[in-house]
């Protein structure tokens, strides 16, 4: 079967890889020079299924308040005459009952543990590299109040079979010895084993070739103008270098994804929240971070890639703008350097920003729609790098036919109606 899939990032460039393994023709499209060269070019760095959990949950509403506040907030709105950031809030806050946070999380973590049950399968089949550390993740609390909050998180943990560990001072310093100069500033933390970490960038560049290999053939520099319709199948893509056409199309664009989809009277709720990320260059070994550390109170993570250390957090909401913005590389500076003063230099720090795409519910949007021939793959928000071996595998079930090792209920897009 041929497969046309527009997008290059770690989603589109994943399917790719397990489509061409089972044997299809198999091609990819992308406005971009290279593979994962937008919000997979520099994400936090975290393969983390267990923490896996919606923005939206009880007590985000009055928590958001607080954070628009700080000084370095890890929430930033610019009001926008813009009703599809205003609809996709709303749909948000709506989705911050207790009921459907368990319902949500339960969804992401099913996918986010076989997700990573698959990449290492990746790794011991092909041998890919991509600076990855099995080291797990640690959660790290400045107040008591937050630890204690932590309950309800670990009953789910609980329920999937999460492995974790609830560590005071001394506990903590075992994984991650270089906070011992700053171990008075946090109470305790709670830490993830399974969890691993890893280049997403250097990870998709490499699977690309893999995928290369097997036959994949990348078109980069090539704009995705519109998706051609005839009844109830896509008839081609239409693209600034003429029309391409395929048995079955794959849309995995990201953000990008709402616009493509709207003319074809498809509405999905996905909306671009902006991170923000530095990658610092480690001066001092001793001093930096063992695996990924999560600061809770400002919601960045920190996280060791080979010799740099990714820092990577905030959520602002702003459209499409990607401009650069100096206040949020000092909440990242200044998170690092209060975690890990002597760890490395951030004033050769690369500054980077990518648009997540996320559902207001926080679970990826994955299968058919009312297209015959159309498969989505989006919304994965910041969980595309922990959630993207496991979309890969089961859209290539999906796809050859298969039924996938994990149920898809709730999913897909009919979830939205």
């Amino acid at each position: 079967m041929r497969v046309l899939i527009l997008g290059s990032g770690v989603i589109g460039t994943t399917m790719a890889y397990y489509l061409a393994r089972d044997g299809h023709e198999v091609e990819v499209i992308d406005r971009q020079p290279g593979p994962a060269l937008e919000t997979s070019y520099a994400n936090a760095g975290e393969v983390s299924p267990g923490y896996s959990a919606p923005w939206a949950g009880p007590g985000v509403p009055r928590k958001a308040i607080t954070w628009l506040l700080m000084h370095h907030s890890p929430l930033v709105i610019k009001p926008m005459l813009d009703p599809a950031m205003w609809r996709w809030g709303l749909s948000m806050l709506r989705n911050c009952t207790e009921a459907r946070y368990q319902v949500n999380k339960g969804r992401m973590v099913r996918l986010a543990e076989y997700s990573r049950d698959c990449l290492k399968e990746l790794r011991a089949e092909i041998g890919i590299e991509y600076d990855h550390r099995e080291q797990g993740t640690l959660q790290l609390f400045r107040t008591q109040k937050q630890l204690d909050g932590t309950a309800k998180d670990i009953d789910i943990l609980k329920e999937y079979g999460v492995p974790y560990q609830v560590l005071d001072r001394a506990g903590y310093l075992q994984y991650e010895p270089a906070l011992a100069d700053v171990k008075e500033k946090f109470v305790g933390a709670l830490r993830l084993p399974g969890d691993e970490t890893g280049d997403c960038f250097k990870f998709t560049n490499d699977l690309a070739e893999k995928a290369k290999a097997l036959g994949v053939k990348f078109h980069f520099g090539v704009a995705i103008e519109s998706l051609e319709r005839e009844g109830q199948r896509i008839t081609g893509v239409r693209t600034a270098n003429g029309l391409m056409k395929a048995d079955r199309y794959v849309l995995a664009l990201g953000s990008y994804s709402t616009a493509m989809l709207a003319p074809l009277g498809i509405d999905i709720p996905v909306y671009p929240v902006k991170g923000f990320s530095i990658t610092v260059p480690i001066t001092d070994a001793s001093k930096a971070p063992e695996s990924t550390i999560m600061d809770e109170t400002h919601k960045v993570a920190v996280t060791r890639l080979g010799d740099r250390i990714r820092v990577g957090g905030t959520a602002q909401l702003s459209g499409f703008d990607l401009q650069l913005n100096e206040g949020r590389r000092k909440t990242l500076e200044f998170v690092v350097t209060d975690l890990f003063p002597k760890g490395g230099d951030v004033a050769k720090a690369e500054f980077w920003t990518g648009l997540r795409p996320m559902t207001p519910d926080g679970t990826p949007i994955l299968g058919a729609c009312r297209y015959d021939n159309l498969m989505l793959s989006t919304g994965h928000g910041t969980l595309g790098w922990t959630m993207a071996a496991g979309t890969g595998r089961v859209m290539a079930d999906l796809i050859s036919g298969r039924t996938p090792e994990i149920s898809m209920e709730g999913l897909s897009v009919a979830r939205y109606g």
